[in-house]
C-alpha cells in the first residue's frame, strides 16, 4: 500500500505521520526538523523547551520563549520545505504566550490538547498557521467545534484522535483506560469522523483526522488509514532515534523495555499519564515527594500538595538521570529493540 500524502490546508507532508510533541525537551529541533525533512509533520514540544538556557532557573518564562523561537529556527535550517509544528498544553500557564511565540517564529501549525483549548482561533486569527486539537471521544469534538463555530466562526484545520494506548498524560480515567485495553478504538474513530463530516460540510472544507496511541508499524498504519483516518501521530518509536533530544539513557529504557515495565501513573497535571515503573514512579506510589521549588508551569498545579514536581521529574529524565525520573512511553515501546535514525524509522514504516 502506497500512503497517500497528508493535507492540512495549504500544508503537504508527503508521508501521513505526525511526531507527536514530548516534553520536556524530547522532542525539540533536532527531532522535529529531521522527521520535517523526510517528509513527516515534525513537531516541537512547548513544555518546558528552555531547561537548557542558562537563565531557566532564575527567569523560567523568558528562558522558554527564547529556547522555543530558536528551536522553531533550527528547525526550520534542517527542513526548510518540511511541515513543523508545535504542540502547546491547555493546562500550562502561559498559554496564550507560547502560541504567538511559535506563530510568530514561523510554525505551521498548533497541536494542542491536556484540555479543550478554546480560544485557540483567536489566537492565531489573521495568520497562516494551522490549529489542530487533540481529543480523545467525540464527545469532546462536538463540545470543542461547536464553541469554535459558535464564538470565532470557523472549525479545525485538522484534528488528533489520541487513544487509550498512548503515552504521556491520556484523556481517560484508570478505569476507561482498562475497558479499552484490548480495542482497537475503531467504534470511537468513527465516532469522531460523523462529527467532523458535519463540520466539513458547514464549513466546505476538508478537516483530515488522524489517529495515535499504540501505533507501531507499517501494519497500524495501514490498518487505520483503511478507516477512513488521514493519517497517523507517532511518538514512542521516534524516542529511539539518533536525533531524538533526549539522552542516550533514556533512548536505552526504551530498547531495554518489557512490557510488564509500563504503567499508569497520576500526574500533577491532574490526569492518568502512561510511564515506565521505574525506581521514581515507585517512590511516587509510596507518598508525596515534596517539591524543593515551583516553576508555575501548571495553571492547576498548588506546589503545597502536588506530588511531586514533574518539570524537574521530566528534565532529570530528558537529561538521562533515569532513575530519579519520570519517563513517560506509549502502551507498544516495549516493543522497541533498537535505536535507529529518522530516515531509517520512516523507510521502516513506509516502504
Amino acid at each position: 500500500m502506497k500512503f497517500p500524502s497528508l493535507k492540512i490546508g495549504d500544508l503537504c507532508a508527503r508521508i501521513p505521520i505526525i511526531q507527536g510533541g514530548m516534553g520536556i525537551g524530547v522532542s525539540l529541533s533536532g527531532l522535529a526538523g529531521a522527521v520535517a525533512k523526510e517528509g513527516g509533520i515534525g513537531v516541537i514540544s512547548a513544555a518546558q523547551p528552555g531547561y537548557k538556557e542558562e537563565d531557566f532557573f532564575r527567569n523560567t518564562f523568558k528562558a522558554n520563549i527564547r529556547a522555543l523561537a530558536k528551536h522553531l529556527k533550527k528547525a526550520r535550517e534542517i527542513a526548510p520545505k518540511g511541515v513543523i509544528g508545535v504542540n502547546v498544553m491547555c493546562r500550562g500557564e502561559n498559554y496564550e504566550d507560547y502560541v504567538t511565540c511559535a506563530i510568530n517564529n514561523g510554525a505551521d501549525i498548533i497541536f494542542s490538547g491536556a484540555g479543550l483549548p478554546k480560544k485557540l482561533p483567536a489566537l492565531v486569527e489573521g495568520t497562516k498557521t494551522k490549529i489542530a486539537p487533540i481529543l480523545s471521544t467525540a464527545k469532546a469534538a462536538r463540545v470543542l467545534l461547536h464553541l469554535w463555530e459558535k464564538h470565532y466562526n470557523r472549525t479545525a484545520d485538522a484534528i488528533v484522535i489520541e487513544g487509550p494506548k498512548a503515552g504521556g498524560h491520556l484523556g481517560y480515567s484508570r478505569e476507561e483506560v482498562r475497558e479499552l485495553a484490548h480495542s482497537g478504538y475503531e467504534l470511537q474513530i468513527q465516532k469522531v469522523l460523523e462529527v467532523v463530516r458535519t463540520y466539513e460540510e458547514k464549513f466546505k472544507k476538508k478537516i483530515p483526522v488522524v489517529f495515535g496511541g499504540g501505533v507501531f508499524d507499517k501494519k497500524d498504519i495501514e490498518h487505520y488509514l483503511s478507516l477512513g483516518l488521514s493519517g497517523v501521530q507517532m511518538a514512542s518509536r521516534f524516542v529511539a532515534t539518533k536525533e531524538c533530544d533526549a539522552a542516550d539513557a533514556f533512548k536505552q529504557m526504551y530498547v531495554k523495555l518489557t512490557k510488564e515495565d509500563i504503567g499508569l501513573v497520576n500526574s500533577p497535571v491532574h490526569m492518568v499519564g502512561r510511564a515506565i515503573r521505574n525506581a521514581f514512579v515507585k517512590r511516587t506510589e509510596l507518598g508525596r515527594i515534596p517539591p524543593s521549588r515551583c516553576f508555575r508551569c501548571l495553571k492547576t498545579c498548588d506546589p503545597a500538595t502536588t506530588p511531586y514536581c514533574i518539570t524537574m521529574a521530566l528534565i532529570r529524565a530528558v537529561q538521562g538521570d533515569v532513575d530519579n525520573a519520570l519517563i513517560f512511553c506509549g502502551a507498544n515501546a516495549w516493543k522497541i529493540d533498537k535505536i535507529q535514525s529518522v530516515h531509517d524509522l520512516m523507510l521502516e514504516l513506509t516502504t
